[in-house]
């Protein structure tokens, strides 16, 4: 019988050997293929050739370009996006040098003049003036070159806090297998397990026919070759009853263990607050320092809470949003605070249990913490949420792992006794992060 089935694998082997071949050649080629293009447009496009548009690509001037346009532009423009201006990507090829420099010198002059795009834009942004500024011609040019090269080479998107580690990702170098190509290939072997899977149903059956004309078979091999296959009766079986059972009880369990892990725990807390305040207008689009607001970051336990005169230092002038012709309902709000002598009650979103000890001044001032180390991209959030755990668990993670960051004479000692010690850097836990007096007293 075993030469028989041998004959017969040995006649329709090659076909199916062939069908699965084919099958997975076509499906990598496909995959090549579309990864080739994928590489080709981008390296097209990142080898393709800026136009001779005057500007200078020198990393010097570059360099330059940014410090005057932080000093003089940051406040109003971005490259990427509108703030109180247009958004300044291809500035150059939209409009000619000599237009954008006597503009960039002396708006108002150019407005003046009835110059119609410049009275356009004028219209546009709520008829807000850019303000003169003192810039030489090549000072001018310097900001374009920061601008052009921001423009072909934009910053890379940060990563998603690379698991809230808050590191901004860098630009890739060469060519980069994309996420599409990713899922074309996972689909191209399911596909291909799939063909495969169907082969073998179509040998089951092709050697279950072969055995049926065969004349002269046992009891046993005609079992075989009868039987079938029964649901009910793997479904009533022992060993699916109980391993149906252990499943259903190891999720019932995990689902209790991660309940009773999750008390206390008040991540991505975002309640509603009585005044519709964006940090994502305030920190993220015109880059206000959270200490502006937030006084006692730097100087105390707390950070604190603004008060509606810490708010009246700008909305004394600010009452509209822009483009809008009425008040806005929510700066009035301030207003209104003001005039009734009665604070903005805000709801506070981050609030550790009274066991705990927590200082901001120990930690931004001293320890060179960022904000969004903690708080999550906060510069983003139309609604503040609690972006970390706050967890004790995540705090001595962080004093395990945060290495110091020295600014003093005191902790210059530490460091270099620490050298004389051990090979590894210095951290938290090292000057007594772990110690627990250090947070419960």
């Amino acid at each position: 019988m075993l030469e028989d089935i041998s004959c017969l694998l040995s006649r329709r082997g090659h076909k199916v050997l062939a069908f699965i071949l084919f099958s997975g050649l076509f499906l990598s080629f496909s995959g090549i293929s579309v990864y080739a293009q994928e590489a080709v447009d981008s390296a097209s496009t990142v080898s393709a050739a800026a136009p001779d548009d005057g500007l200078s690509m020198d990393p010097d001037i570059i360099d330059a370009g940014e410090t005057l346009f932080d000093n003089y532009c940051k406040v109003c423009h971005a490259v990427d996006k509108q703030v109180i201006g247009p958004a300044l990507a291809g500035v150059y090829e939209r409009l000619e040098l000599p237009w954008l420099i006597t503009f960039i010198q002396n708006s108002q002059k150019v407005i003046e003049s009835g110059d119609a795009y410049a009275v356009q834009l004028y219209e546009q942004y709520n008829k807000t003036q850019m303000p003169s500024h003192d810039l030489s011609d090549d000072e001018v040019l310097a900001i374009l070159s920061y601008v052009k090269d921001q423009t072909l080479n934009p910053p890379a998107a940060a990563m998603d806090m690379a698991g809230a580690a808050g590191e901004p990702g860098a630009a890739p170098s060469g060519l980069s297998i994309s996420s599409g190509f990713l899922i074309a290939a996972m689909v191209g072997l399911i596909i291909v397990l799939v063909l495969i899977l169907i082969v073998l149903v179509m040998l089951v059956q092709t050697l279950t026919r072969f055995m049926k004309q065969k004349k002269g078979l046992d009891e046993s091999e005609l079992e075989v070759i009868e039987q079938r296959f029964n649901l009910a009766k793997l479904v009533r079986s022992p060993a699916f009853v109980g391993f149906v059972s252990f499943i259903f009880v190891a999720i019932m369990m995990k689902s209790v263990i991660d309940g009773l892990y999750s008390v206390g725990i008040q991540q991505d807390y975002a309640p509603t607050q009585p005044i519709a305040y964006s940090h994502k207008v305030h920190a993220g689009d015109y880059q206000i320092e959270c200490e502006f607001c937030h006084t006692g970051a730097a100087t105390s336990r707390s950070a604190n809470i603004p008060s509606a005169s810490v708010c009246m230092n700008c909305h004394s002038a600010i009452v509209k949003v822009t483009g809008a012709d009425e008040p806005s309902e929510e700066i009035q709000k301030i207003y209104d605070a003001i005039e009734n002598n009665r604070p903005i009650e805000w709801v506070r979103v981050h609030n550790l249990p009274d066991l705990a000890y927590f200082n901001h001044a120990q930690h931004y001032k001293v320890g060179n913490i960022e904000c969004q180390d903690c708080h999550g991209p906060i510069e983003t959030m139309e609604v503040v949420r609690q972006h970390s755990t706050l967890t004790m668990g995540w705090c001595i993670d962080c004093h395990r792992e945060t290495i110091i960051q020295t600014d003093n004479a005191y902790y210059d000692q530490l460091v270099e006794l620490h050298k004389t010690a051990s090979k590894e850097d210095m951290v938290v836990a090292d000057i007594g992060g772990l110690e627990c007096s250090k947070c419960h007293y």
